[in-house]
């Protein structure tokens, strides 16, 4: 398996940016797809969004769509989440995610199979 460590969030303000990074160790990087999910208090983790081994073919939740963009560095084992126009529904804990590299793009939390730890995002109104 590969271990996955979030970082870059914070308290930003709305209308404010923040860059995520999930840095991946263990296991061949090329070897994963990857993903991005959020969790509120009181709500079950959500999608985000995601990209395929390559990062060629990328995913979006229809919230974020325009205003967050993934990306991978595979020289860097590192995958990211540039976040732009922040809200404050945006407040969550964001979580990045691995899965088998030959399913595509993977939108569904069941099919990942390592998960960071989390990393806490608060946006102020």
């Amino acid at each position: 398996q590969v271990q996955l460590v979030e970082s870059g969030g914070g308290l930003v303000q709305t209308g404010g940016s923040l860059r995520l990074s999930c840095a991946a160790s263990g296991r061949t990087f090329r070897a994963y797809a990857m993903g991005w999910f959020r969790q509120a208090p009181g709500k079950q983790r959500a999608f985000v969004a995601a990209l395929n081994w390559s990062g060629d073919s990328t995913r979006y939740a229809d919230s974020v769509k325009g205003r967050f963009t993934i990306s991978r560095d595979n020289a860097k084992n590192t995958v990211y989440l540039q976040m732009n126009s922040l809200k404050p529904e945006d407040t969550a804990v964001y979580f990045c995610a691995a899965g088998d590299k030959n399913l595509g793009v993977i939108t569904l939390t069941r099919l990942y199979d390592s998960w960071g730890q989390g990393t806490q995002v608060t946006v102020s109104s």
